[in-house]
């Protein structure tokens, strides 16, 4: 699974960058604008920004979502799944944690460590990525907003409540207040969900479906193996 999701990031990372050589077809930046743009991001995302917003997503913030999403009926679990009325009249009258705490007594606490430990890494993994995300910022900024418009931003941001909105505006998205809500409506999305997954498949329902290894061409199934780093024979499993 890890290995699975390590690739997939991996490969959102590369789709990521051809988008960067769409900056070649923009005008350039007039410097004074992107300085003034500069002096925005500044105030509204302080060096330490995402380590702050990791903190509060993976802390209490989190635990109310998880406790959300653990208290949801294994039939609407498994109605997301695509499993027909009869056989989700078959499941018995039970949460997710409920069966997870069955399989797993440590259940509960190995999901506080696990937000714990992944908090801290993924606080330090977001934060090598500041700069970059802080240069897009001053980029976006500089290329929406006017000189004018910019000024008028940082005289505000130079006030006590412009710097307090300023710097809070990126965190107050992962308060606790506001994670508590979505939290709220979380068992409400997840009932949704079937109906959303069906659209999907309607959506897509002329296309071919996916191959499988099995059924690629020696060369396909050479080059899928040399890209992925596994034996011809492991593909598939």
């Amino acid at each position: 699974m890890f290995k699975r999701l390590s690739i997939l990031v991996g490969a959102v990372a590369l789709a990521i960058q051809p988008a960067t050589a769409q900056e070649t077809a923009q005008p350039p930046i007039d410097p004074v604008r992107h300085d003034a743009a500069q002096t925005t991001v500044g105030y509204i995302f302080p060096p330490g920004t995402y380590s702050r917003v990791m903190e509060q997503m993976m802390g209490t913030a989190m635990d109310s979502v998880m406790a959300s999403v653990g208290k949801m009926p294994m039939r609407d679990i498994a109605a997301i799944s695509g499993r027909s009325p009869e056989e989700l009249e078959k499941l018995g009258d039970g949460s997710l944690e409920e069966m997870l705490t069955i399989l797993d007594p440590a259940y509960d606490e190995r999901m506080k460590l696990t937000m714990q430990a992944m908090s801290g890494e993924m606080g330090a993994l977001m934060s090598t990525f500041e700069p970059a995300f802080r240069d897009g910022l001053v980029r976006a900024y500089a290329r929406r907003f006017t000189i004018r418009q910019l000024a008028d931003l940082n005289r505000f941001f130079e006030t006590p409540t412009g710097g307090l909105y300023a710097a809070e505006s990126m965190v107050i998205m992962a308060d606790p207040e506001v994670i508590k809500k979505m939290a709220e409506v979380m068992p409400e999305m997840m009932k949704q969900m079937p109906a959303m997954i069906a659209s999907l498949k309607q959506a897509t329902a002329h296309l071919p479906m996916p191959r499988k290894p099995s059924d690629l061409a020696k060369a396909d199934k050479a080059r899928l193996s040399e890209l992925l780093g596994v034996p011809e024979s492991e593909l598939g499993k």
